[in-house]
C-alpha cells in the first residue's frame, strides 16, 4: 500500500516518485485539516505513464475478452470489500457526506461490473461483398492508450467510469484524477494493483492541469482523450487536441431544468427536486438548476418545499445524520456566493440561505446554506450559468408550452426532468425537450447500463452502457477474400 500521507505516482504498476521531488497538501474542506499529500507530476511523468501504457498494450489486447473480464471483477470485488474505507477517503477529500460516499462506491461498483460483463459484446459484423465470395468484416478494435481525465466531484466513480470501459475494450490507460481530490483515484490504483492487473495497463498521474492534464492531451501517443470537468476547460481540451486530430470525449457543464406540472405526485416532486439539487452539496453536472412550476400548483409546491429544503441538516460530512457537507473549496463557495448576490441584485427574491455558514465548526471549513431564490426571470445570469451548489431557483409557468420553452433556452443540454401524469406529455416531452438524458416522475441518478450524455455545451460523446463502452473501440474494415 502507498503511504496515507505522501501518494506517489503510479506508473508501471510501481509507485513512481515525481520527477519534481514535490507534493500538494490536499485538505478536507470540513475541517481544513491536511489529510494526505499528492505528487506533483509534470511532463516528464506523463512520458513515462504513456510509454507504459503503450509498452503495455499489446499484451493487454491480445488478452481474451473474459480474461479482460475477470480482472475487473476482481476489482470491482476489492473496491466492494473496502467501501468503508473508500467512502472515508472521498468524505474526507472532497467534503461530501459520508452516505453519499457510500453509494459513490456502490456506483463505482456498478460501472466495473458493467464493463466486464459486456466486454464480450463488443461485436463487429460481417457484410456481403460485391466480389463472388467476397465478405466484409466491420471489426471492433481498442484505440490504444487513453488518456482520462476526472473532476472533483466524484473523485473514485469518476476514475472507474474511465478505467473500466477502457480495460474492458482491450486499451490501456494513463488517468489524471482531479488535482484537489486525487487521493480516492490512487486508492483505485492501490486496487488495481492487488487485482494483479499487468504492469502499465493501469497508469495514475496527479499533479495539475498545467503540468499533468495538457501533456496527456496534447501527447501523440495518446489516441483517445475521455474528460469529465467544466464546459471551458472541456474546450480547452478540444483545442489542444486538435493537433493530432484525436479523438474526444468530453462530459461537461449541466443546467438542468426540472418541469412540475399540475397533475404531478407534488410530495414525490418535492422530494426529488430537493435530492437532484442538494445531493452532493449541488456539485454534480445533472443537478436541478432551474425548477419550473405550473401555477396552479405552484403556492402548495412552495410551501412544501420551503419546509423540506429548511430540514436539511448541514455538517460533519463524516455524520451519518448529515445530509449536505462543505463545498469543496473557498475558490467554489465563492464563486457560487457571487452567483447567489448577482441574482438578488437582479431582482431575484431570497427565500432561505444565500451565505456561507459560521460559528463553531462552520469556521473550519466551506459551508454554504441550502439556499431558494424565486422571482426569477429569464433575463437573470442565474437562469443561464450554472451554479454548480446548493441553489434552488423556483420559477413558475402557466402551461407545459411555456415549461418546454424555457427549459430549452440553454445553452446545455445534459440532463432534464419531468413530473406529469399525462402520457401526451410525456411522449411530447421526448420529441420536443432538447436533453441527452431525461428523467420521468424520479430524482436524479444514472445507471451504469444507462447512456450519460449531453448536447451542445454540455460536451461530445457519452459515457455509461453499452454505447459508452463502444465509444473505447475504433472500427476497422476489412474486405475478406479467400
Amino acid at each position: 500500500m502507498a503511504d496515507v500521507k505522501q501518494q506517489d505516482l503510479f506508473i508501471n504498476n510501481e509507485w513512481v516518485k515525481p520527477t519534481s521531488g514535490n507534493y500538494t497538501p490536499i485538505k478536507s474542506p470540513a475541517t481544513g485539516e491536511e489529510v494526505g499529500q499528492s505528487a506533483e507530476g509534470n511532463p516528464q511523468d506523463v512520458d513515462k505513464a504513456v510509454a507504459a501504457a503503450k509498452a503495455a498494450f499489446k499484451g493487454w489486447s491480445s488478452k481474451p475478452a473474459s480474461q479482460r473480464a475477470d480482472y475487473l471483477y476482481a476489482l470491482k470485488n476489492l473496491v466492494e470489500r473496502d467501501k468503508e474505507r473508500l467512502a472515508t477517503i472521498i468524505t474526507s477529500e472532497m467534503g461530501k457526506p459520508i452516505k453519499e460516499a457510500r453509494a459513490e462506491v456502490d456506483f463505482a461498483a456498478g460501472l466495473l461490473r458493467f464493463a466486464a460483463e459486456n466486454a464480450r459484446r463488443l461485436q463487429g459484423e460481417i457484410i456481403p461483398g460485391e466480389r463472388e465470395g467476397e465478405k466484409i468484416l466491420i471489426d471492433r478494435v481498442p484505440h490504444g492508450v487513453v488518456g482520462a481525465i476526472a473532476a472533483w466531484n466524484f473523485p473514485l466513480a469518476l476514475c472507474a467510469r474511465k478505467i473500466a470501459p477502457a480495460l474492458a475494450a482491450g486499451n490501456t490507460i494513463v488517468l489524471k484524477p482531479a488535482d484537489g481530490t486525487p487521493l480516492s483515484g490512487l486508492a483505485l490504483a492501490e486496487l488495481v494493483q492487488e487485482a494483479g492487473i499487468p504492469a502499465g495497463v493501469v497508469n495514475v498521474v496527479t499533479g495539475s492541469g498545467q503540468g499533468v492534464g495538457v501533456p496527456l492531451v496534447a501527447h501523440k501517443d495518446t489516441p483517445l482523450i475521455t474528460m469529465t470537468g467544466s464546459t471551458p476547460a472541456g474546450k480547452k481540451i478540444m483545442a489542444a487536441a486538435a493537433e493530432h486530430l484525436k479523438e474526444v470525449r468530453l462530459e461537461l457543464g449541466g443546467k438542468a431544468p426540472f418541469i412540475v406540472m399540475e397533475d404531478a405526485d407534488i410530495p414525490a416532486a418535492v422530494e426529488a427536486a430537493v435530492t437532484a439539487r442538494f445531493f452532493n452539496g449541488g456539485q454534480v453536472c445533472t443537478a436541478n438548476e432551474r425548477t419550473y412550476v405550473h401555477e396552479d400548483v405552484y403556492d402548495r409546491f412552495t410551501t412544501a418545499l420551503k419546509d423540506r429544503i429548511a430540514s436539511l441538516k448541514v455538517g460533519d460530512p463524516m455524520d451519518d445524520a448529515t445530509d449536505m457537507g462543505p463545498k469543496v473549496n473557498e475558490t467554489e463557495l465563492e464563486k457560487v456566493d457571487g452567483i447567489v448576490q448577482k441574482a438578488i441584485s437582479q431582482g431575484a427574491k431570497l427565500e432561505l440561505g444565500g451565505k456561507r455558514l459560521t460559528g463553531g465548526a462552520f469556521d473550519k471549513g466551506t459551508f454554504y446554506a441550502p439556499t431558494l431564490l424565486t422571482d426569477i426571470t429569464p433575463d437573470m445570469d442565474i437562469v443561464q450559468d450554472e451554479v454548480f451548489g446548493p441553489v434552488l431557483s423556483l420559477i413558475k409557468v402557466k402551461d407545459f408550452d411555456e415549461a418546454l420553452t424555457r427549459a430549452n433556452d440553454s445553452r446545455y443540454g445534459l440532463s432534464a426532468y419531468l413530473f406529469t401524469n399525462d402520457l401526451s406529455r410525456i411522449l411530447r416531452m421526448g420529441r420536443e425537450l432538447d436533453f441527452g438524458e431525461i428523467y420521468v416522475n424520479r430524482g436524479s441518478g444514472e445507471e451504469p447500463q444507462g447512456f450519460h450524455h449531453g448536447y451542445r455545451e454540455s460536451g461530445l460523446g457519452g459515457e455509461d452502457g453499452q454505447h459508452g463502452l463502444e465509444a473505447y473501440v475504433r472500427t476497422k474494415t476489412i474486405y475478406l477474400n479467400a
